[in-house]
């Protein structure tokens, strides 16, 4: 069984938890990510886990997918969100929660289920089938936090948080190519403290570039739900300043982070 695949489940399951009490009238309340609502992430989150499915059973199908959704947005001048929304049919709300969580079940069960080293389409380069999964826990776990913060809920992060504080480090050098820097030669030492009480360290020891503190905050900062300024992160040195200022673990063009206290609990 993959790993990476039961965490996912288990990440969705604890976002479904919070949302499922929620009256049909808050699924439409917009949050402080892009003023993009609940069902808007639920909508985002859902058609994330079409595509994924879609790129591991049949990569023609993947291929028509996002070629609809492209146009959707390119030709039909759609926001992500609207254009998301034309794809699921108009789903919204309830009907929209279940319809997630009755797909990502079984999708769990598939990939936890699959050759981890197979390589699969996406909207990036292609990647292994561990990494497909790991992105999708990330996304649930990154977009989910702009629910919690809405709703004034802190989060209860489990070490399964390991998986994003990887994907982080992994993607240090595809933060600079990704924005048109040079990859800087020094990387730097990061010790970070799981939510477990747990130590985890990647890189060579350094005293002149580190970054350490709790893994939740440097998950933050890499997925874009934080400004670094807003964490108890402990940075030091100039290329773990700047890798901190502009970190971004997933596919796509360059975004800037939010600005200090933009994204916040209510």
């Amino acid at each position: 069984m993959l790993e990476q695949a039961i965490d996912f489940r288990d990440e969705s399951e604890a976002l479904h938890a919070l949302i499922a009490p929620l009256p049909e009238a808050d699924f439409s309340r917009p949050t402080l990510f892009k003023g993009w609502t609940i069902d808007d992430i639920l909508g985002h989150l859902h058609f994330g886990n079409l595509l994924a499915r879609e790129s591991l059973l049949d990569a023609a199908a993947f291929d028509t997918l996002r070629a609809e959704m492209t146009r959707l947005r390119d030709d039909g001048g759609l926001k992500t969100p609207e254009a998301t929304r034309r794809m699921l049919g108009g789903l919204s709300g309830s009907a929209l929660l279940a319809a997630w969580r009755d797909f990502y079940l079984p999708m769990s069960e598939r990939f936890a289920a699959a050759d981890p080293k197979r390589r699969v389409r996406w909207v990036g380069p292609d990647m292994s089938v561990r990494s497909s999964i790991t992105a999708r826990l990330m996304e649930t776990w990154a977009h989910g936090q702009a629910i919690y913060d809405l709703l004034g809920v802190d989060r209860r992060d489990t070490d399964r948080l390991r998986n994003v504080a990887v994907l982080g480090v992994n993607t240090f050098g595809w933060t600079f190519v990704n924005r048109g820097e040079p990859v800087p030669e020094v990387t730097p030492h990061v010790r970070l403290t799981g939510p477990s009480g747990a130590v985890w360290e990647w890189n060579a020891p350094s005293e002149d570039e580190r970054i350490e503190g709790p893994a939740v905050a440097f998950c933050q900062v890499v997925t874009q739900t934080r400004n670094v300024a807003d964490t108890t992160l402990a940075v030091r040195g100039p290329v773990a300043t700047r890798w901190m200022a502009v970190a971004q673990c997933f596919a796509g063009p360059p975004r800037t982070p939010p600005a200090p206290g933009a994204r916040r609990k209510a």
